[in-house]
């Protein structure tokens, strides 16, 4: 870096005392100082001192371009700091960083777990939803949090999903003067006290893990029985293959089985559903796990040209002719048929444009009397075709 306009400091709750030689170096050089309220007390800025607009907003910095600037965030400023998108706005030779040791860092010293073990996540940043599916017994994860009272409100969360058990050590102002860690159980939490900045610790414990494979039983999801079924989303997951950071587009999505599983997997999706009840099911589903599910509701031919570009398509109803001309054929297409109508154009549309045709064929032992007989589901006939 020839010369680097801006610093980005990595401050901790001892302030300038934790500060490396190198970042105090270019925190006296700065002619302006820019961070939140309790950074600003910390280093004493003074006069140099510049708050961070809320909402927040790069453009005051942006427009210091040129002058010795210093943006203070807390201790890496690149996990859920100012870093990464002040990078992703200046060229590589603008800016300079100085990291200090993060919350995470600090919380996995002070209870001695091995970061590369630990979960991370910052839900100061995100619904506490996002922390469901990553749930198991004996796992631990790190969350910070947006202030005192969210750590009342993420035992709440854990006890009523099941996991009251699990052991919780509340942190806070790590690596400073007040700095305080106590420990409690989800179910039993009663601390009234809880200060920003603060951490939380789990060790879950007592709940059931969310199954990792494709064909989550259908009682996870809010549905008036359209749903694409379990074993038949289990071998619709598997002809979509999906990949981490694709996008799926979901068809006549009823109650968005297909998309909510698919962002478990980790990519993100578009639901189209024309019916008000079901997009209401789609949504509910999607905010159980705090997932990348956009939810678009009208028919399906006239979303069509406004949503971004799939890596997949799954089409679970309302499949026409028309419809598929209308389709990208740079995605991959999976569509499931249960009436003869649709069966017979997959049937040729299979002969003209090739892909894999499967019949799937599914009974479950339902009692008989007082004995046992097989139940038969309707035959979905399945179409999967890539570029």
């Amino acid at each position: 870096m020839a010369d680097p306009w801006l610093s980005i400091i990595g401050l901790g709750e001892d302030g300038p005392a934790g500060l490396t030689d190198a970042s105090r170096a270019a925190l006296e050089a700065a002619e302006v100082v820019v961070g939140g309220p309790r950074h600003l007390a910390l280093v004493e800025a003074g006069a140099r001192g510049l708050e961070w607009p809320v909402p927040f907003d790069l453009a005051p910095v942006l427009a210091l371009r040129g002058r010795p600037v210093a943006v203070l965030a807390s201790g890496d400023p690149f996990w859920h700091g100012a870093g990464g998108s002040l990078a992703a706005a200046l060229e590589a030779g603008e800016w300079c960083a100085y990291p200090a040791p993060g919350v995470v860092a600090l919380a996995a010293a002070r209870l001695g777990w091995r970061q590369e073990e630990v979960l991370s996540l910052g839900l100061h940043a995100a619904p506490v939803e996002r922390l469901l599916p990553e749930l198991a017994p004996g796992r631990r994860a790190i969350c910070t949090l947006r202030d005192g009272p969210a750590a009342g409100a993420l035992a709440a969360f854990l006890a009523a999903e099941g996991w009251g058990d699990s052991r919780l050590w509340v942190l806070e102002s790590l690596g400073g003067p007040r700095e305080r860690v106590r420990e409690a159980t989800a179910c039993g939490f009663a601390l009234t006290d809880v200060a920003a900045p603060v951490t939380v610790a789990i060790e879950a414990r007592g709940g059931t893990a969310l199954p990792r494979s494709p064909g989550r039983p259908d009682t996870l999801f809010a549905h008036d029985g359209q749903i694409t079924k379990a074993p038949v989303r289990a071998l619709t997951l598997a002809a979509l293959a999906p990949r981490r950071g694709e996008l799926l587009w979901d068809l006549g999505a009823g109650s968005g089985s297909v998309s909510v599983e698919w962002c478990l997997a980790g990519g993100r999706a578009v639901s189209v559903e024309c019916r008000p009840e079901r997009v209401a099911n789609i949504r509910a589903n999607a905010a159980r796990f705090a997932l990348p599910l956009e939810v678009v509701e009208g028919r399906t031919h006239d979303a069509l040209a406004s949503l971004p570009a799939p890596d997949a398509i799954f089409v679970g109803g309302g499949f026409d002719e028309a419809l598929f001309a209308a389709l990208p054929r740079t995605a991959r297409l999976v569509v499931n048929a249960v009436t003869l109508e649709t069966e017979a154009l997959l049937a040729a549309l299979h002969a003209r444009h090739g892909g894999d045709l499967l019949r799937i064929e599914i009974a479950r032992a339902t009692p008989l009397g007082r004995m046992r007989g097989w139940d038969a589901a309707r035959p979905v006939v399945q179409w999967s075709l890539r570029p």
